[in-house]
């Protein structure tokens, strides 16, 4: 083999491969850009769970309301901010919801009423009755709220962000 044909094949090889400078210098960029979008996407995951929790207690206020006006029973709805859950029980406990939020979602207050701080509230739907009217306030730890409320007139639940 020539001497100059040795030459251009290792000079060939040399020119096909990565430099550990261009690595690092890829590397560095996406961290930077991980590091940029990290929170934006931490926000949009929080407010999804957020959203995710008050769904589902709309759902549970909602089931509790039917099932009360299906069936002509009385349907408790018991609400826990110490335990962080809800459950809806029919008077002849055929009909039992429980609902956990989660470690992320904190109920921060249930109106109306004075309970103390962490007390469980009780609500009884009435078939034929109008729903009473409860406002649950639930939060992220990074401090997104929503309020679910009841509306008394309509008997429906709806959910907004809270102020």
């Amino acid at each position: 083999m020539p001497i100059s044909s040795v030459g251009a094949i290792s000079s060939g090889r040399r020119n096909r491969g990565v430099t550990l400078i261009e690595m690092m210098v890829v590397v560095t960029l996406i961290a930077l850009l991980a590091s940029l979008t990290f929170p934006s996407v931490a926000a949009g995951l929080d407010s999804l769970r957020l959203r995710s929790a008050s769904d589902s207690i709309l759902a549970l206020i909602n089931t509790a309301a039917d099932r009360a006006e299906r069936r002509q029973q009385p349907v408790q709805l018991i609400i826990s901010p110490k335990e962080n859950t809800l459950a809806a029980v029919s008077a002849d406990a055929g009909f039992s919801r429980h609902i956990e939020l989660g470690r992320n979602i904190h109920i921060l207050s249930v109106a109306p009423g004075n309970a103390p701080s962490g007390a469980s509230r009780q609500f009884l739907i009435y078939p034929g009755g109008t729903v009473p009217a409860i406002a649950i306030e639930i939060a992220t730890a990074a401090g997104h709220r929503r309020v679910i409320a009841v509306d008394p007139i309509t008997g429906s639940a709806r959910s907004e962000i809270a102020k």
